[in-house]
């Protein structure tokens, strides 16, 4: 969405609030969303996994980026949830689609942590 005046780069001040609802939108997925913080819990043990098991830097990347992958999946399918639920909660095949494909798209990157997490980690293991 543009800004008020146009595509105008963002002053610190902009740039300040727009880093503060962000850390609002994870601290209200961090208390209503037990999937999200589920994950969180999972990144606490596999990111100093990650740092120790990676070889070098782009390993390194490949284990913590397909976890934080799954943050931003989990954050998004959340948004989606919320925003149907705020229409009702009566069934609706569109909502019920939208909410599907939002949940799909968590596993997908939780397949993608363990593809990743395979191929780099699997090796060493063997």
């Amino acid at each position: 969405m543009a800004d008020e005046i146009g595509h105008l780069p963002r002053r610190p001040a902009r740039i300040l609030k727009a880093a503060q609802w962000s850390l609002q939108g994870l601290r209200a997925a961090w208390l209503h969303e037990s999937s999200f913080r589920l994950e969180v819990y999972l990144l606490t043990v596999l990111a100093p996994l990650g740092f120790w098991l990676g070889q070098d830097g782009v390993e390194r990347a490949l284990l913590l980026g397909s976890c934080l992958l799954v943050l931003a999946a989990e954050l998004l399918n959340s948004a989606i949830e919320a925003v149907i639920e705020r229409y009702g909660a009566e069934f609706h095949e569109l909502a019920g689609r939208a909410k599907d494909m939002g949940s799909a798209a968590v596993f997908v990157t939780m397949l993608n942590v363990l593809l990743v997490w395979g191929l780099i980690v699997g090796p060493c293991l063997l």
